[in-house]
């Protein structure tokens, strides 16, 4: 990485809001090559630009908020930049609210709702064109030469339908505000600093809480969206079995690598950190390391989900064996996740209580296990009245899904987990089934065999529609599909 330029005196640094670098290359700035950088300068302004796709779903989101809290005044920060190491940052991702109730992502935004009439009025607080007079754009680590060009206070107007202020006026005006005031915690603290006296935990919860439950029904753009993210995943998957042999000869990471580089040419990012677990990891349910062996004989267990630009995600899991064959144990372990699962799906549907996905997947569970006789001569009412079936599932069999991969996780329990299925909402169904290493409860054969198939299901007015059909689930259609992608 360059290094960056630094002011020459003391005195200079003070007039120029610039962040500087200590043991750069160049002692300093002249005078004149400060001069010389201010001018010669086309004007890149741009004009007559279209509203991006989702305006008009942003517009009805903000309406909706401006309804739940009148007369309040709501600030919708985006966040800033997280220090990585040293000078370097992490990449920057808009807070879920701030980019569901605006369509921007750029860092240091805030979304501020003023009470107006029976209403609100909406004003896009931004950082604006980097400035060229006293040398930021050139100057500071953030400035346009640096990072690259941000759209204007008038661009970003166009685009995102909404009037836009400089943000950097915005702490001063929100300390001198009076009247009600909600905001969203946790992304900005020189926002939340300027509030400290104006908001309370519990008042800005309830802001939260309405945010993430608002995300519970998708809008036509947003399933459109995680379409398009479950479709560049599933391309992401026919590249990683591409690529089995590679892994073999290296590790967990190529895997991870390859589904990496489907995400950023297809979408803006993975939307969580990839769970590449071959052999006996696919039993730790959030294996991210991703530093294993790959061997011919054992299976991959790969839940990975692509990001779109828009920043919806999909979440797929399949378990893939490593030399295109299921042996018959992981093929009869596999059956069992494949038909709790479709029990599962099939009870996705408009009015069903939440839960329902859950129970139905863990009874078929369950029914194996006793099947199996790993619960001596307790039946499968028993079993399930002490739960004794999640030594082996561990985990809830799915969650929302939308802009966050667990989505809309503020909600109140009575309106998401207690609550009922409706049209537009979406939902994974995932369970499995985990087998440790070390697990002395169960057959040694079974040790160390991890299973979960995971699909994103959408809830449509007559039942559901499996998003992410197009990559296979049944036991023979994997082999089958491997074998085809493999060949090319």
């Amino acid at each position: 990485m360059a290094e960056q330029l630094t002011p020459e005196t003391p005195e200079e640094s003070e007039e120029q809001p610039i962040k500087q670098r200590k043991n750069g290359l160049y002692p300093g700035v002249s005078d004149e090559l400060a001069e010389n950088m201010k001018s010669g300068w086309a004007d890149t302004e741009l004009h007559g630009l279209e509203p991006i796709a989702q305006a008009a779903h942003t517009a009805d989101r903000r309406a909706a908020l401006s309804r739940r809290f009148p007369g309040e005044r709501l600030v919708v920060p985006a966040g800033n930049l997280k220090t990585r190491s040293n000078d370097t940052e992490y990449s920057f991702r808009a807070s879920t609210e701030y980019a569901y109730l605006t369509g921007d992502q750029t860092q240091d935004g805030v979304l501020v709702l003023e009470p107006k009439g029976d209403g609100h009025e909406a004003t896009l607080y931004l950082l604006p064109r980097s400035d060229r007079e006293n040398g930021e754009f050139w100057l500071d680590g953030q400035g346009e030469l640096w990072v690259g060009r941000r759209h204007s206070l008038g661009e970003a107007e166009q685009l995102l339908g909404i009037p836009a202020k400089d943000v950097r006026e915005l702490a001063a005006a929100l300390k001198e505000a009076t009247g009600p005031v909600r905001t969203v915690r946790g992304h900005d603290a020189g926002i939340e600093a300027a509030l400290t006296d104006k908001v309370t935990a519990e008042r800005d919860e309830e802001l939260r809480e309405f945010l993430s439950e608002a995300r519970l029904v998708k809008d036509a753009f947003e399933v459109s969206e995680l379409r398009k993210a479950c479709d560049a995943t599933a391309r992401g998957f026919e590249d990683v079995v591409k690529v089995l042999d590679k892994a073999e000869a290296t590790s967990e990471r190529y895997i991870e690598g390859t589904f990496f580089l489907r995400a950023r040419v297809e979408g803006n990012d993975i939307g969580y950190g990839s769970i590449c677990a071959a052999g006996p990891h696919a039993t730790t349910l959030h294996w991210v390391r991703n530093d294993g062996a790959v061997r011919p004989g054992e299976l991959l267990l790969l839940d990975a989900g692509v990001e779109t630009n828009e920043l919806y995600t999909a979440d797929v899991t399949r378990t893939l064996p490593i030399n295109g064959t299921f042996s018959p144990l992981q093929r009869k372990i596999y059956d069992a996740v494949y038909e709790a699962q479709e029990a599962g799906i099939a009870a996705v549907k408009p009015g069903a209580p939440y839960r329902a996905f859950h129970d139905a997947a863990q009874r078929v569970l369950a029914e194996k296990l006793v099947e199996w006789g790993l619960f001596g001569d307790l039946d499968v009412e028993k079993v399930l009245e002490l739960g004794l079936q999640r030594r082996w599932t561990l985990h809830g069999t799915g969650h929302m899904l939308g802009m966050d991969v667990h989505d809309c996780a503020a909600a109140r329990t009575e309106t998401y987990v207690a609550g009922d299925l409706e049209p537009g909402m979406c939902l994974t169904v995932e369970p499995g089934l985990y087998f440790q290493a070390d697990d002395l409860t169960v057959p040694e054969e079974y040790r160390g065999i991890g299973v979960r198939i995971e699909d994103d299901i959408l809830v449509t007015e007559d039942g559901n529609e499996n998003l992410s059909a197009s990559l296979p689930r049944r036991a023979d259609e994997v082999e089958a599909w491997m074998a085809r992608v493999k060949q090319g």
